[in-house]
């Protein structure tokens, strides 16, 4: 809508002053406005646990209040921002983190209750969302669809610096997830086996067209969450044939396997998917999305877990070590125990590396002769491990000096995994 109400001005003409936009200070869990008022709301509400907004307030604040706090002494009459009422997940202020995540997640969803009571019928809501991990999005799309809100339309958008600080070693995102959503009108309920059927068909939909926009990583994998809540948050619940209900968490993690499979099967440019082995796609997908960055661990579980791989199990064998909560994925180079025999291909791959970087040539063509070194897909995965990697990086040096030893390789006698391909 214009904001002026006349933009005339020829002789005789008024021209009336533009409309001045009301601004209102108050809590999104008690919104100072009827019932069906408002066409359409949007809104960007806190990012869980990312940022703490009243605390870099404070920064701002103490200056604000000397220079200009005796013209509004109502906004400034604490020593600090007031932080009782603020809507983060902080486990220093609600003495733990499982208590941090309920009174955040009970506080979204009132103020989600609050848009869709303001919203008129047909009017739309836009929320904004990023973050990194899926337990952020379990919270959030819970909190919607505990509102009565389904999201009808998702859009990842490039809203963040890759240069900033808060990008460099962690597994930040660049991109932002935009929700467009309208109100439940019904209380239909969604059979489990359906709906998975639909959000495979949603995500079939999407998924090539997030690839083709160049969207990767992480941002690929939260830019999946908006087909997959399209197709079940439309419904009150989502039951399996026992009538128990289904999750929030179980749909996403669903999600998350089928993304995962489309992004394996890309990485590798169509190869074959069936000849490579659950954990070296594991390790080709973590290194696609997150490079040699490290996540926290229950990040790095459900990273397993979507490629049917079990997390403990990686870090007995020593292709991943946790510490303090928080896992990293190791190069060739930084591994310290291996199997007496390769059983999978990412095995396999790391230590012929290693034997190709100590010069040890006949124990590596040994090596690749006995295991996987007749098998294309194998020389795939090194190759596309290498491409996820920065130039001068220590593993990609590694796998470029095992591909070029791929041309002077001379495979004899038969393939002991029974594959056809030489």
């Amino acid at each position: 809508m214009n904001n002026l109400e006349n933009l005339g001005g020829g002789k005789g003409e008024r021209v009336k002053t533009p409309k001045i936009p009301q601004i209102h200070w108050g809590s999104a869990t008690e919104l100072p406005y009827p019932d069906d008022f408002f066409d359409a709301v949007l809104t960007d509400p806190p990012y869980y646990d990312n940022v703490p907004y009243a605390d870099l307030s404070d920064f701002f604040y103490v200056w604000l209040k000397r220079t200009v706090g005796d013209l509004y002494p109502d906004l400034f009459a604490t020593p600090l921002t007031p932080k009782a009422q603020e809507m983060v997940a902080d486990a220093s202020k609600a003495g733990g983190m499982e208590e941090a995540r309920r009174r955040f997640e009970e506080m979204l969803t009132k103020s989600f209750r609050e848009i869709r009571r303001v919203l008129r019928p047909e009017g739309i809501a836009v929320i904004v969302f990023a973050h990194k991990t899926t337990a952020a999005w379990e919270t959030i799309i819970k909190a919607l669809l505990d509102a009565g809100l389904y999201m009808t339309a998702s859009w990842p958008i490039h809203t963040e610096m890759e240069a900033r600080l808060r990008a460099q070693e962690s597994a930040a995102l660049a991109s932002s997830i935009y929700m467009v959503c309208r109100k439940r009108t019904t209380e239909e309920i969604g059979d489990f086996g359906e709906v998975q059927e639909e959000i495979r068909r949603k995500l079939a939909e999407k998924l090539p067209e997030f690839w083709r926009q160049g969207l990767q990583g992480a941002d690929f994998f939260m830019s999946a969450i908006g087909p997959a809540v399209e197709a079940f948050g439309k419904y009150a619940k989502v039951v399996k044939l026992s009538g128990e209900e289904v999750s929030v968490r179980e749909l996403l993690d669903f999600a998350r396997r089928v993304t995962a499979e489309f992004a394996v099967q890309k990485i590798l440019e169509n190869g074959n998917l069936g000849a490579v082995d659950p954990e070296t796609q594991f390790y080709l997908l973590w290194r696609w999305s997150y490079g040699q960055k490290s996540l926290e661990f229950d990040e790095a579980r459900k990273l397993a877990q979507a490629r049917g791989v079990d997390l403990e199990f990686l870090s007995r064998k020593g292709l991943v070590r946790t510490q303090r909560g928080i896992t990293r994925l190791l190069s060739p180079q930084e591994r310290e125990r291996w199997p007496e025999r390769p059983q999978t291909m990412i095995d396999a791959l790391q230590l012929a590396a290693i034997l190709w970087k100590r010069g040890e040539a006949k124990e590596l063509d040994e090596l690749l002769a006995n295991t996987y070194g007749h098998l294309e897909a194998f020389w795939q995965v090194a190759q596309a491990v290498a491409e996820t990697l920065p130039e001068g990086n220590e593993e990609r040096r590694l796998l470029h000096g095992l591909l070029g030893h791929r041309k002077t390789l001379r495979l004899e006698g038969p393939d002991l995994f029974g594959g056809s391909e030489r």
